[in-house]
């Protein structure tokens, strides 16, 4: 890990990591850590962000963020700048997922759902954008979905939010240009994490869900962390230097096309 560490991929890198207690955000942060970056794990549950950092040992950081609050996303980024001196790479994974079709959501779980799914994207971003443009640039990732490129039935608030996330990703990426910040977003099929097993969980045969989703990969398995914690080091790392405002997707084949199985 030691030598990793020192020339790694992301060596010299501050990250801050949204979402970082687990699922993809702790692979991801795990990751980053492995390939030299400094980290700061953000979670809105304080002990999983502690936690996670603690198992990254060096400099890495727990941080208690609702990414739903601007005074919170302004606060976990100024403690990240004031922890590590500068801030290089966002990762906006915090989600959530709430299984409905539009017509029988609740209004609340409608505004839960896209609050922390993109209205986040917009808080955290927009704190972090001049701590980037202070290092002369950086990298703002996105954890989006196949679920905003492909429709979902009874789930239309996380298709929504992540279509949403993949055009948010775009136009930062226009935004962003002039000053060095390169945005981009990665689309997982489905991951094996605790959201998707919630989603398994609410649907009337999870077992048979379960199936059914890891069927519909021509690779032939759920997605795992490391898949998805992958592709975010390489778009952070000055590999990607040339890639802004791409949706990449990771999803075993999925979208490629029909699958007859």
């Amino acid at each position: 890990m030691s030598d990793i560490r020192q020339g790694g991929r992301l060596a010299g890198k501050v990250a801050l990591v949204t979402g970082g207690g687990s699922g993809i955000g702790r692979e991801t942060a795990a990751r980053f850590a492995a390939e030299g970056a400094r980290v700061a794990v953000a979670d809105l549950r304080a002990g999983a962000a502690h936690e996670a950092a603690a198992e990254l040992g060096g400099e890495a950081a727990g941080l208690e963020l609702d990414v739903t609050s601007a005074a919170s996303a302004e606060q976990a980024v100024a403690a990240v700048v004031a922890r590590f001196g500068g801030l290089d790479v966002v990762v906006n994974n915090a989600g959530v997922t709430i299984v409905g079709a539009a017509h029988e959501l609740a209004e609340d779980d409608w505004d839960r759902e896209l609050a922390t799914n993109l209205k986040s994207i917009y808080l955290v971003s927009r704190a972090a954008w001049p701590h980037l443009v202070a290092r002369g640039g950086g990298a703002i990732l996105q954890t989006a979905s196949i679920a905003g490129l492909w429709a979902i039935p009874a789930d239309a608030a996380y298709c929504a939010s992540k279509a949403g996330a993949i055009m948010l990703t775009k136009c930062m990426a226009l935004d962003g240009a002039k000053d060095g910040i390169r945005v981009n977003c990665v689309c997982p099929g489905f991951t094996e994490t605790p959201m998707i097993e919630g989603y398994f969980a609410a649907q009337p045969d999870p077992a048979a869900a379960r199936a059914h989703a890891t069927g519909i990969h021509p690779l032939g398995r759920l997605g795992r962390p490391r898949d998805l914690a992958d592709a975010f080091v390489y778009l952070a790392s000055d590999e990607a230097a040339w890639v802004t405002g791409t949706a990449l997707v990771v999803d075993g084949g999925l979208t490629a096309g029909i699958w007859g199985g």
